[in-house]
């Protein structure tokens, strides 16, 4: 069984087990979380298409840890100009386990 859900702007395919990587969210350690925007459910022999979300659907996941990604270097560079510039970047991210999905 795997579903289809809206979080943080992107769509997951997610199953029961799976530890997902989501932009950050506004949850601490240990604590539940519950994503209601279920684009898609299948399970072995039916599939549930929303429009745009199928009703009553949802996916409960537990938080596993907050962190930040690898460090991305951002730099400019204008030829002839004697313009270069460098920035550094790592996205926040909060590591998420599926526990269960709920069909609607």
């Amino acid at each position: 069984m795997y579903a289809i859900i809206d979080s943080c702007g992107r769509q997951y395919k997610v199953a029961v087990g799976d530890v997902v990587f989501f932009e950050k969210l506004d949850a601490e350690v240990g604590k539940k979380v519950t994503f209601d925007k279920v684009n898609l459910v299948s399970d072995d022999k039916n599939i549930k298409v929303g429009t745009p979300y199928v009703k009553g659907a949802k996916v409960e996941g537990e938080v596993v840890a907050n962190g930040k990604g690898k460090k991305i270097i951002v730099y400019k560079y204008k030829a002839k100009k004697n313009y270069r510039r460098t920035q550094g970047h790592r996205q926040p991210y909060t590591k998420v386990e599926i526990k269960s999905i709920v069909e609607g």
